[in-house]
């Protein structure tokens, strides 16, 4: 409803004196509502006057000692016990809101992130199960843009955002690894030199992913190019090249997978590797975070590394 509609009931403290009305109608009294509100009755008449000039027409009558409602009186009576009703309403969404009962998170992250933010929102959602989750898996670029529009409460990068006025927090570590097929000669060879490992070819990631980037900057840092055979828009499809003999890449250890080694596949022992791009949880600088978002950040700061790592270490 526009304002305009209502601009009446807007300038005069309307609520209080709805509070009084409903007090008197209920117990068809001033002295009785005065009681229960603990106001002196000259003051439970002069609400219930002023609410009588905002609405224009009388709202009660009094018939023998009872206090009756006009015509007017009733559709307001009607009116306010709707009106009461849709606050109470919102205070029980709100109170919700402060006991983190209720509510919707929007959590964005990289599509490494994808093998472990499902597994901690699952444990977050459990002890909140009324919690809604939205959960985007893009690449870097895309994940940028998604933050400089400010579509989500949070953002999960495999390394900080370099040039850009945010707020970080490391998370998680994530080793970045070379891989081939299992039965690839490189995969029974130690200690390989970086140029051997560069003479394969080599598969990449699309233009944008923080994937490609992070190849691009391991290879410009050993004075090499990757001999490009194909590029790939994600980790699965890179993997699938990589099973069918189709060349070597670079991506996270954890595009395996947390739970088990994959049979196909071979981490290779190549010079100058692992390097690290951990994961961060971001967001823009200024921006005030959500009550949601900032329980799941300090919940998952706190209780990601046992989630999502500790069992890799049991038989």
């Amino acid at each position: 409803m526009p304002q305009s509609a209502i601009r009446r009931y807007l300038k005069h403290g309307t609520l209080p004196q709805l509070s009084v009305f409903e007090a008197v109608a209920r117990l068809g009294s001033f002295t009785k509502a005065a009681e229960e509100l603990y106001m002196a009755q000259p003051t439970v008449s002069v609400q219930m006057k002023k609410l009588a000039e905002t609405v224009g027409l009388p709202l009660v009558e009094q018939i023998g000692k009872r206090i009756q409602l006009t015509d007017a009186g009733r559709v307001l009576h009607a009116g306010c016990l709707e009106m009461f009703g849709t606050l109470a309403a919102v205070e029980r969404s709100v109170a919700d809101l402060r006991g983190l009962e209720a509510g919707r998170l929007q959590l964005a992250v990289s599509t490494t992130g994808e093998y472990f933010a499902p597994r901690v929102l699952a444990e977050f959602v459990k002890q909140h199960p009324k919690v809604e989750v939205s959960l985007q898996i893009h690449n870097r670029g895309a994940l940028l843009e998604r933050m400089a529009k400010n579509l989500d409460d949070l953002y999960i990068f495999a390394g900080a955002p370099a040039g850009r006025d945010v707020v970080t927090y490391p998370l998680l570590p994530n080793p970045i690894v070379p891989f081939a097929h299992a039965d690839h000669a490189l995969a029974r060879e130690k200690n390989v030199p970086f140029r051997r490992f560069a003479a394969e070819p080599f598969l990449m990631r699309e233009p944008g992913s923080g994937a490609r980037g992070i190849a691009r900057e391991i290879f410009e840092a050993h004075g090499c190019e990757p001999r490009v055979r194909m590029e790939l828009s994600n980790n699965e499809a890179i993997k699938q090249a990589i099973i069918a003999g189709l060349g070597v890449s670079i991506m996270s250890r954890y595009t395996l997978g947390l739970d088990v080694p994959h049979e196909q596949l071979a981490v290779l022992d190549v010079e100058g590797f692992p390097v690290d791009h951990g994961w961060v949880f971001v967001h823009p600088a200024g921006k005030q975070l959500p009550l949601i978002a900032q329980r799941f950040m300090d919940f998952t700061l706190r209780t990601a590394k046992s989630l999502v790592f500790d069992h890799l270490s049991k038989p």
